[in-house]
């Protein structure tokens, strides 16, 4: 498989205080790659060293093989996509001007995400979460990226959401993109998922398929997740 996006004994921190330690990880073309762990353990910090938002003090990332050295803005323009956990729509404008900024066709993008189609002339402001979110990923997706970071997708959304906006994501998957998917509900990442890294403590503790973290759920919870499956287990 063709690596796309890789960390590489990567070191980031915020000032002198490193968050990650010695990181590895690869993301393939056509692989959904779950990143899982407790709050705290680095997983938005790894996704914007992986964007270029965060410069490494030790190691490196490596996009298609290569240094990778270009800030954030520049990443994007280059195959990157990422969907941060605030959603990231502008409020005052419409739907549609929002697909128009990240010159993509609306009209094409609501054969995919039919949702969005009696919406496209309200602004963004007035749009449910979901529908804001849905928007966020139709924009990212619809760029035809090589690469997404997603980050928690489905905070605050209702389940049925969540799915929608998963399956979505697999879909990319299926056609090509590489995806880091960083999900509270631990199942649901799962089952769209291919493979999967634990991250605790800024560092990877456990890794292996999608099925066998499956087949390993509660340990891998009680054991490398601190326990929390309040929101983990949501089927």
């Amino acid at each position: 498989m063709t690596s796309i996006i890789a960390a590489c004994d990567l070191e980031v921190g915020y000032g002198p205080i490193p968050v990650l330690h010695g990181l590895e990880l690869e993301v393939n073309a056509g692989e959904v790659v779950a990143l899982l762990g407790p709050n705290g353990s680095g997983k938005t910090t790894t996704l914007m060293a992986l964007a270029g938002a965060l410069s490494p003090s030790r190691g490196e990332v490596r996009w298609k093989g290569e240094v990778a050295h270009l800030p954030l803005y520049q990443r994007t323009r280059h195959g990157l996509s990422i969907v941060t956990e605030e959603r990231s729509v502008v409020m005052s404008l419409t739907a549609r001007q929002n697909l128009r900024l990240a010159r993509v066709d609306p009209e094409a993008v609501v054969v995919d995400y039919p949702e969005l189609a009696d919406h496209l002339d309200r602004k963004a402001g007035l749009l449910s979460g979901g529908q804001q979110q849905i928007l966020t990923l139709a924009r990212a997706l619809a760029r035809r990226p090589d690469a997404l970071l997603a980050d928690e997708l489905s905070l605050g959304l209702a389940p049925q959401i969540t799915s929608r906006l998963l399956t979505a994501v697999r879909s990319a998957a299926d056609s090509g993109m590489a995806v880091l998917l960083v999900e509270q509900h631990v199942r649901k990442a799962l089952q769209v998922a291919d493979r999967v890294y634990v991250l605790r403590q800024g560092r990877i503790d456990w890794s292996g398929t999608a099925a066998q973290a499956l087949a390993n759920q509660s340990r891998i919870e009680s054991s490398y997740l601190g326990g929390n499956t309040s929101t983990a287990t949501t089927p």
